[in-house]
C-alpha cells in the first residue's frame, strides 16, 4: 500500500464518518417515516464503507483518520443551525443531498490527486461515490 491509497481511503474514513455524524445528528428532526428508514439504511451503508477503509489501513499497519471534537461541533452547530426556522422533510432531503454532493467531490479530488492508488482502493473510492449518487436520487423524491 502507497501513500496515494493511503490518503483515498482516509478520505474515505473522513467522508463516511461525517455522512453517519450528520445522519445521526438530523435523525431525531426527521418527521416522514419512510425517510427516516431510508436514512437509517444509509447510516448502515456507510459505516460499512468506512469499516472496510479501516480494516484495509490498518491490515497494512498504516494511521487511520483521526477526527477532531471540532469537527464534530461545527457538523452538529451547522444542522442545528439549518434546520432551526424549517425542518420539514424537503428541507432534510436537500441538507442530506448537499453533504453527498460535498462528499462526491472531496472523493473526486482525493482520486484526481492519488493517481497512483492501487485497484482496490480506488474500487472502495468509486463505491462510495456511486453510493452517494444513489442517495442523492433517493433523497430527491422528498424535495
Amino acid at each position: 500500500m502507497n501513500k496515494d491509497d493511503t490518503e483515498i481511503l482516509k478520505e474515505v474514513q473522513k467522508n463516511t464518518r461525517m455522512a453517519v455524524k450528520a445522519i445521526e445528528a438530523i435523525s431525531d428532526k426527521v418527521c416522514n417515516d419512510k425517510l427516516s428508514y431510508e436514512l437509517s439504511r444509509e447510516n448502515l451503508s456507510f459505516s460499512k464503507l468506512h469499516n472496510k477503509a479501516v480494516d484495509m489501513l490498518t491490515r497494512e499497519s498504516k494511521d487511520v483518520y483521526h477526527p477532531s471534537a471540532v469537527e464534530d461541533m461545527m457538523l452538529s452547530g451547522a444542522i442545528n443551525m439549518n434546520t432551526m426556522l424549517n425542518n420539514s422533510t424537503s428541507r432534510i432531503a436537500e441538507l442530506m443531498i448537499q453533504g453527498n454532493n460535498r462528499g462526491i467531490l472531496s472523493m473526486c479530488k482525493s482520486m484526481n490527486h492519488h493517481d497512483n492508488a492501487g485497484s482496490m482502493t480506488m474500487e472502495v473510492a468509486k463505491e462510495l461515490m456511486d453510493f452517494e449518487e444513489k442517495c442523492i436520487e433517493k433523497l430527491k423524491e422528498y424535495l
